[in-house]
């Protein structure tokens, strides 16, 4: 009888298959990205530097419990109610600015607001404090982010467009195209001159 033998696998292109199949994964799976805030920490005042006295008008405090709660100016509020409310607040205009070289800057005149003596005496006076507790999901400090930076982008945009007919958003990023360009530069800078961008993080509670 005739001894049979087994029949051997060709294993020889097993390598090129699992080089093709590593490349798919790499291209097909997504990554996660972990979202963000971008911040620019402020330089160390130097020794003999005295913290101006802030109004507890020019004050506008937002603060986020543990259970995702929001509490703005003392009142619970809405997420969806804070851009708007933060708005009011920055541009109310109901005093004169800050001084700025020497000179006073007098009453905000592009100020759309109901300039109440009780609320922001100008927009580069206006203060938004954030505090958060421990315990404020990462998610819901975002969003509360996001809400006042939109509120200072739909400012800068609104007084972009009456004095140079563009929306801030397309000027700033014309600017990036062009960082040689002068004239753009004095536009970018007097639009974030006029609604400065001041969000403070407080230290979170326990």
């Amino acid at each position: 009888m005739a001894r049979r033998e087994n029949p051997e696998i060709n294993a020889g292109s097993m390598a090129d298959i699992a080089f093709l199949l590593l490349i798919f994964f790499l291209v097909t799976t997504t990554m996660n990205v972990d979202s963000g805030v971008s911040k620019k920490l402020s330089e160390k005042p130097p020794p003999d530097y005295v913290p101006p006295i802030i109004k507890e008008k020019n004050i506008f405090e937002v603060n986020i419990n543990r259970n995702n709660e929001l509490l703005v100016e003392g009142e619970r509020m809405e997420v969806k109610d804070l851009k708007d409310a933060a708005i009011a607040f920055i541009d109310n205009g109901g005093g004169e600015g800050n001084v700025e070289e020497g000179v006073k800057t007098g009453p905000c005149t592009y100020c759309k607001g109901e300039r109440s003596e009780s609320s922001s005496d100008h927009p580069n006076k206006a203060i938004i404090s954030v505090q958060s507790d421990r315990g404020t999901e990462y998610g819901t400090y975002l969003t509360v982010q996001n809400e006042l930076l939109r509120a200072y982008s739909e400012l800068r945009n609104r007084l972009s467009m009456e004095k140079y007919k563009i929306p801030f958003s397309e000027l700033e990023e014309a600017y990036k195209d062009d960082k040689e360009n002068e004239a753009l530069k004095k536009k970018v800078e007097d639009i974030k001159k006029s609604y400065p961008q001041i969000i403070s993080d407080a230290e979170p509670t326990n």
